[in-house]
């Protein structure tokens, strides 16, 4: 096992980029709730929303196009919006099975730590038979503050009765990654460079994977 991880006990993972092949799509959810108020979706909006809350995010689409809209009510026109591409156009990377299978299988605790509400988690994990594999579940209405805080890391762990500095965050986006160093947590990053830029992470995330599958490739 790496030397840096051999105090770990316990896996937290983020779900979207992560376990759930869902960034792409995320940006049909947006163009659609942006359309109904007459406003274009541009892909450099990501950057300001990616891996964040609910309520920051709805919140950035709000104050950028000066939506009227309550933002309560963003936020539940946004969610049902994306309740639906939950449920048609999202499944999990091929090897999410396998990596969570094997990690298990080496004695560790397994956590899912995710911006997305219970209403879009479950049903998610539910549908592809990827719930089984959690000792706990975190969603994103469990905490008053939002990735980048740790508030969501914190809360997961202590379920898993895990001190922070035996935990692994496994994350995408650089929010989340904020959000396990703020927790004092260990953190490996999956970068979609699609989306981001790697130089973001360097120096940041203790570790830099190029895909999911390389994650058990740590504790070998």
């Amino acid at each position: 096992m790496n030397n840096q991880l051999s105090h770990i006990t316990t896996i937290l993972f983020d779900m979207d980029g992560v376990i759930a092949d869902s960034e792409p799509i995320w940006d049909e959810i947006d163009q659609e709730l942006l359309a109904r108020y007459g406003h274009a979706y541009k892909p450099e909006y990501k950057a300001h929303i990616m891996g964040k809350s609910f309520v920051l995010s709805s919140g950035f689409y709000r104050d950028t196009f000066n939506i009227l809209t309550p933002l309560d009510e963003l936020i539940i026109e946004r969610r049902a919006i994306a309740a639906r591409y939950y449920a048609t156009h999202i499944a999990p990377f091929d090897s999410a099975h396998r990596v969570l299978e094997v990690l298990k299988n080496r004695g560790l605790r397994i956590g899912l730590a995710t911006s997305a509400t219970s209403e879009l988690a479950v049903p998610f994990l539910e549908k592809y038979d990827l719930k089984k594999h959690f000792d706990a579940i975190t969603t994103g209405e469990e905490v008053t503050n939002g990735k980048p805080a740790p508030d969501i890391y914190l809360r997961a762990a202590g379920k898993l009765n895990a001190a922070p500095e035996n935990c692994l965050v496994v994350e995408d986006a650089v929010a989340g990654v904020q959000a396990g160093k703020s927790a004092q947590m260990q953190v490996a990053a999956i970068p979609d460079l699609h989306y981001v830029d790697i130089h973001d992470y360097i120096g940041f995330a203790d570790f830099i994977l190029d895909k999911l599958d390389d994650l058990p490739d740590l504790f070998a």
